[in-house]
């Protein structure tokens, strides 16, 4: 089996090492720096953090020896932080101002040799660690720790496990081996928990620290709540000032940001619409609608020709991620308008990506209720039937499966090749079994099936009911995507940034009553509520979403040839993964009818990542 590499960022990346007071730190902070790395000490002299980051995005306090940086977006100042660094006696303490705090950032701690790193309970930042010279070494990117263990030259490690990288093609990846980083040599700290180091620098424990709210408020008492938390969110990216640019593709969910942005005054505010080439498509016109009401910001309007379509520049992508991502396939179109927006004097880019997981709520949340409220729920159900015209047998013996999460992902190892269930079976379900396509080798099989059994003891929903679950699973599979999606656009020269997607945000959608969140008979009811006094009735109105099917399928015919020579010389075929002439072929018949539900689009993001892997000339720390 061919070896695998580990990568490091490209130079000016942006990524943060956290070093725990003591002597062997140097050493490890020396590997770390370049001409561009910044650092700041321990108290004690001693290297804390190294890196490269903004000076927007960092805010660092300390009193006498604690230490205390936020790095990402918040509302705190350096002032009211140093005031929290001067009443901190012990790390632990911090789990109060990390879960009040709005905004999405990793908090990171140090006093009297103890350390704590934390990312957000959304799964958006992530803490990852490793144990070398001694100590334990975090960081928010797993390939910075593994090139550490493996430095050029040095031949040391082991490379991302093929074992793990199996289970990144199955579709989809079931929890919890989205956990399981792709080199054996890295921990991750699970969204929620925080990493406690003890002052020998080298004992590392995991920490919980959030927990979901429980879904018990009636959307009447939380809306005021869901529109504090948004319009904060907001406030953690316009309070610097400046000009910030917002997506404004007609849709509730980007809409209501920016007229949330608009009214706070603090930035000049830029809106920017990609209209979709599908006639059928009524983004522009509900996005010209709301743009009519928002009189003090610019609107821009993008040529739709120009909008580049799903599975472009696939051979031209060099981005160096911790871990394949299905958010390859649209790459080019997400970050294509992000230098013509930095060039009008953007500094922050605003999306509305996030909406749709946390306003609105899984279906599964009826296999509970049917329980508890009988009659609402039968009814509820059957609009759900109509809406998305459920098959009766399926949707019954879904409803009827008590199965505990445990015996639910045992019960998929069955047969990985089986006919995926009709749609009703996922969305009544803990969410859709794990498939493996023909293309897949049985050797790739094999060892995804090997780690799913090794997870099948000890795993547990991140709920106990299959409805927050699949919410929770929902909100971090997305986050997995869009904390790639940030690190690609602030290469692109213009960072962007999910409100939707803070923790604070989630905490008070997830707080409503599942039956007041998602009904067959409203639209996004949570949002709506919220939203009544911001944003203009009529474009609360809309109940449509354009689903780009059109691009994709045009992407596909285009960019055939491309996918052709992606296997040409695949690197999952090399590693005995996937079958290439298989791929080739499917490639050469971009029409055929099973290819539109996106399924080559996990081993294509295996593959392109195997690919930016690769050393070259250019690729390291310098």
């Amino acid at each position: 089996m061919a070896r695998l590499m580990s990568s490091r960022p490209h130079h000016g990346e942006a990524y943060f090492v956290v070093l725990p007071d003591h002597e062997a730190a140097p050493a490890v902070a020396a590997a770390l720096r370049t001409a561009t790395a910044r650092t700041v000490p321990h108290a004690s002299g001693r290297p804390w953090l190294v890196g490269h980051w903004s000076d927007e995005e960092l805010t660092v306090a300390e009193a006498g020896p604690v230490r205390i940086a936020m790095i990402g977006r918040c509302s705190i100042d350096a002032a009211r932080l140093a005031a929290e660094a001067g009443r901190l006696r012990d790390v632990a303490h911090l789990d109060l101002p990390a879960g009040v705090l709005p905004g999405s950032f990793h908090l990171v701690a140090a006093l009297h040799g103890r350390s704590r790193v934390q990312g957000t309970a959304s799964g958006l930042r992530l803490v990852f660690h490793v144990r070398l010279n001694g100590i334990t070494v975090a960081a928010d990117r797993a390939d910075v720790l593994a090139a550490l263990t493996n430095p050029a030259g040095a031949g040391r490690g082991a490379g991302p496990d093929p074992r793990r990288l199996a289970t990144r093609l199955l579709w989809p990846t079931p929890h919890p081996l989205l956990d399981l980083p792709l080199w054996p040599e890295v921990t991750a700290v699970r969204p929620g928990h925080a990493l406690i180091v003890g002052p020998d620098g080298a004992t590392a424990e995991h920490r919980r620290w959030w927990t979901p709210p429980e879904p018990v408020r009636p959307l009447s008492d939380a809306a005021e709540d869901i529109r504090r938390a948004l319009d904060d969110a907001v406030g953690a990216r316009t309070r610097g000032g400046g000009t910030v640019s917002f997506d404004l593709s007609g849709g509730l969910d980007s809409t209501s940001l920016c007229f949330l942005g608009a009214a706070r005054r603090e930035a000049r505010v830029v809106t920017s619409t990609w209209p979709g080439r599908d006639p059928a498509d009524d983004d522009l016109a509900w996005a010209r609608r709301a743009a009519a009401h928002l009189r003090d910001a610019e609107h821009v309007v993008w040529p739709a020709e120009e909008s580049p379509l799903v599975y472009e520049d696939l051979l031209g992508l060099d981005d160096t991620l911790d871990e394949p991502t299905i958010g390859v396939m649209d790459r080019a179109r997400v970050l294509a308008h992000l230098p013509r927006l930095a060039g009008m004097g953007s500094r922050l880019h605003v999306t509305g990506i996030g909406g749709d997981h946390v306003a609105w709520c899984s279906e599964a949340s009826y296999h509970r209720l049917l329980r508890r409220r009988p009659l609402l729920a039968a009814g509820r159900l059957r609009g759900f039937r109509a809406l998305f015209h459920w098959p009766r047998g399926p949707m019954l013996r879904a409803l009827a499966d008590r199965r505990s999460y445990r015996h639910w992902l045992a019960g998929s190892l069955a047969d990985l090749r089986a006919p995926v269930p009709p749609p009703v079976t996922s969305a009544l379900g803990w969410g859709a079994p794990p498939r493996v396509f023909p293309w897949i080798t049985p050797e790739a099989e094999r060892m995804a099936a090997e780690v799913i059994a090794e997870a099948v003891p000890d795993a547990e929903p991140l709920a106990p009911e299959r409805g927050r679950h699949a919410d929770l699973h929902a909100i971090r599979e997305t986050c997995r995507i869009i904390r790639q999606w940030e690190q690609m656009s602030g290469r692109a020269g213009l960072p962007m940034t999910s409100p939707f997607l803070d923790d604070r945000v989630i905490e008070a959608f997830l707080s409503v009553r599942p039956e007041d969140r998602v009904t067959p008979w409203r639209y996004k009811p949570a949002l709506t509520a919220a939203m009544r006094d911001v944003v203009p009735a009529e474009c609360l109105r809309r109940t449509s979403k354009a689903e780009a099917s059109l691009d994709a399928a045009d992407g596909l015919r285009r960019h055939a040839a491309d996918l052709r020579e992606l296997w040409s010389d695949s690197r999952l075929a090399r590693l005995g993964l996937v079958d290439a002439g298989m791929l080739k072929e499917l490639a050469g018949h971009p029409d055929a009818p099973g290819l539109r539900e996106g399924i080559l689009y996990s081993t294509i993001g295996c593959e392109v990542w195997l690919r930016a892997l690769e050393p070259s000339p250019k690729e390291g720390l310098r």
